[in-house]
């Protein structure tokens, strides 16, 4: 293949071009912010797990203390029911006796009760403040997620500028170039870690790195100006320049 030696070396512009849209493609998904989400994804959940148990132990004990205040209530009611019919003094001796038993036996088992209630009332003060914990530690991480998303927003913003910034240079060098360099260009590139065209620089390819030898230098010497030659190793285009110490 032959092309002007000028756009030749316009490739290595192209080249430089392609490289540093690769490494913002990097940059993209090699973000800290990505890292730091998924980690704070992780903790939220872990923290949404233990605050769903805190509100699970505290709806809990609210039941159980709502069924403690209704008994309670019962017992309250019919003591104090038959507390009116003894104060009344109505009814056979044995009846008001009776009464008397009762009213003793209601009056312990709202004591129990009671003391019951006040129990579960300490758990659930003791439950209600661990929910608290967790759900402030949650409202902290979120905020801390919100401040990495910003972060992250506005690098990538920033990366997508620079991008767009690339292309518009490329599109046009692209197009001044000739359409079957170009092909050959980015076959190569595609193949070849995303390097097509390399400067051959004292001697050396810098696609591979690797120093010509003697009879692949001879060749590169020997080949006229226009004429498109490769690397024998990496098989990348060598640019020739004043640079290139043939």
């Amino acid at each position: 293949m032959k092309a002007d030696p000028e756009a030749q070396r316009r490739l290595l512009d192209l080249q430089a071009i392609d490289i540093a849209l690769t490494q913002l493609a990097h940059k993209r998904k090699s973000l800290p912010e990505h890292a730091e989400l998924d980690r704070l994804a992780r903790e939220l959940s872990t923290m949404e797990d233990e605050r769903v148990r805190a509100q699970v132990a505290v709806d809990d004990l609210d039941r159980d203390i709502s069924r403690l205040e209704r008994d309670a209530e019962q017992v309250r009611a019919r003591k104090d029911k038959d507390q009116a019919r003894l104060d009344a003094g109505t009814g056979p001796a044995r009846e008001l006796e009776a009464l008397q038993h009762e009213i003793a036996t209601l009056k312990r088992r709202q004591g129990e009760l009671e003391d019951a209630e006040l129990e579960l009332m300490e758990q659930r003060e003791t439950a209600q403040a661990a929910l608290d914990e967790v759900a402030g530690r949650l409202t902290e991480t979120r905020s801390v997620r919100a401040a990495a998303e910003q972060r992250r927003d506005e690098a990538l913003a920033g990366i997508a500028k620079d991008e767009e910034f690339r292309r518009s240079g490329r599109k046009p060098l692209a197009a001044d170039l000739p359409a079957d360099l170009i092909t050959l260009y980015d076959k190569i590139r595609e193949s070849s870690g995303g390097i097509g065209a390399a400067m051959l620089r004292h001697g050396r390819c810098e696609g591979c790195r690797l120093e010509l030898a003697g009879g692949d230098k001879a060749r590169v010497k020997a080949a006229a100006a226009d004429e498109v030659v490769r690397c024998e190793e990496c098989r990348r285009i060598l640019v020739r320049t004043a640079e290139s110490g043939l």
